[in-house]
């Protein structure tokens, strides 16, 4: 399976996580353990929105190539190619970061 064959349905986006700096600026490492999870990344894919009870599909706010901070817990990872990506719903989303 490769990264684009993954199309994500309805309101679920497809993300990669940005790791964070593992480096302090005092200069100490972090250990894996010590590390903490992700809560940023770039949308990879986007489904095509949410349908609402009357069958009107609301497009998302986001869309591929979007840099964004999401809940820590959210989503679900998956793995693809050897790199784990997150599939989570647009809710778990909580801020578009502008350029």
């Amino acid at each position: 399976m490769n990264l684009d064959s993954i199309k994500p349905l309805h309101d679920y986006v497809l993300i990669e996580p940005i790791e964070q700096e593992t480096t302090l600026p005092s200069g100490l490492v972090l250990t894996e353990a010590a590390k903490e999870k992700p809560q940023r990344g770039i949308i990879i894919a986007a489904g095509s929105g949410k349908t609402n009870e009357n069958g009107v599909v609301k497009k998302l706010a986001v869309q591929k190539g979007d840099e964004v901070y999401y809940k820590k817990w959210g989503g679900n990872e998956i793995k693809i190619e050897n790199k784990n990506y997150l599939l989570m719903r647009e809710e778990d989303i909580i801020a578009l970061i502008q350029k």
